[in-house]
């Protein structure tokens, strides 16, 4: 198969990337960094080197493609997160259409409300599986700077609050599977590793750096709100945020996950945290 990947050599696509051309499927690397071409043509793949917001490029790096991969990265100068969405969704759409491409893997999230998604909705006459994964292993990375400045790990949700937590490995191997499987109609999964409080997660990666009492704090929402403020998230950004993290703390999203519980994957916090220690230490 001609399958063409969007999302560069990130945490998911590098992995899906190097199992799709170990079983020989010709493989497309879409990023918009000219500095990955190398590595992206050394893993085997072709590179596909533009922005994702231009349609003309997009639409010639969907050319003769059998499947596609699509996400959207977050671009945090964006005022208006809802609008860009919907742009990189549009341009998904046409050049999925003007190619002809039958079937689309697009990655959202637990939390996320696709509802209004355009992608979903005007591509109703091809296969499209909708992936919704918990939160990222990786995210934690994120929170290193808050551990040591602080000595626990916050959020707008915490404590016994229950998260489904999701390793990008897991994430990888489920759209290798929707990619490469028969499949024609409409279908959403959901994809999650381990289903954990955040006190459970904190003290598995407490312990794996030295601190076994790590404590995972839930702050109040204004708290958060002028933290995501105060740190360059613009306001609309930071407002979505907060009100996405307000409905994980209410359990609204955990509830709505059970509904469509998955098998859960292979991967489990205590192995990611391994690798955690080793960036933690060198920070």
């Amino acid at each position: 198969m001609n399958i063409v990947l969007t999302g560069s050599l990130g945490n998911i696509s590098k992995p899906l990337a190097t199992a799709l051309i170990a079983n020989e499927h010709s493989v497309t690397v879409i990023s918009s960094r000219p500095d990955k071409q190398k590595e992206i043509e050394s893993i085997g793949a072709k590179a596909a080197i533009g922005s994702l917001e231009n349609l003309n490029f997009l639409t010639t790096a969907f050319a003769n493609a059998d499947a596609v991969y699509c996400m959207i990265p977050f671009n945090f100068m964006e005022e208006n997160q809802t609008a860009y969405f919907k742009r990189i969704e549009t341009n998904y759409v046409q050049a999925i259409r003007k190619n002809e491409i039958e079937k689309v893997v697009f990655l959202t999230g637990w939390a996320a409300d696709t509802g209004d998604s355009i992608l979903l909705n005007q591509l109703s006459d091809r296969t499209v599986i909708e992936l919704r994964p918990g939160s990222f292993y990786t995210n934690f990375y994120n929170d290193i700077p808050t551990i040591k400045e602080h000595g626990a790990l916050m959020a707008g949700f915490g404590g016994n609050d229950k998260i489904a937590f999701v390793s990008p490995n897991d994430i990888a191997g489920v759209v290798y599977e929707e990619l490469t499987t028969p499949f024609q109609g409409r279908k959403a999964r959901f994809v999650a590793s381990e289903e954990l409080t955040c006190d459970e997660a904190a003290k598995i990666l407490g312990q794996a750096i030295g601190k076994p009492d790590l404590n995972w704090i839930a702050l109040p929402e204004e708290q958060l709100l002028n933290g995501l403020i105060q740190s360059g998230f613009p306001q609309q950004l930071a407002h979505d945020f907060v009100r996405m993290q307000a409905e994980t703390h209410s359990g609204k999203t955990f509830e709505n996950y059970l509904k469509h519980r998955p098998e859960l994957g292979k991967t489990k916090l205590r192995s990611f945290a391994a690798e955690f220690a080793k960036v933690y230490n060198e920070q």
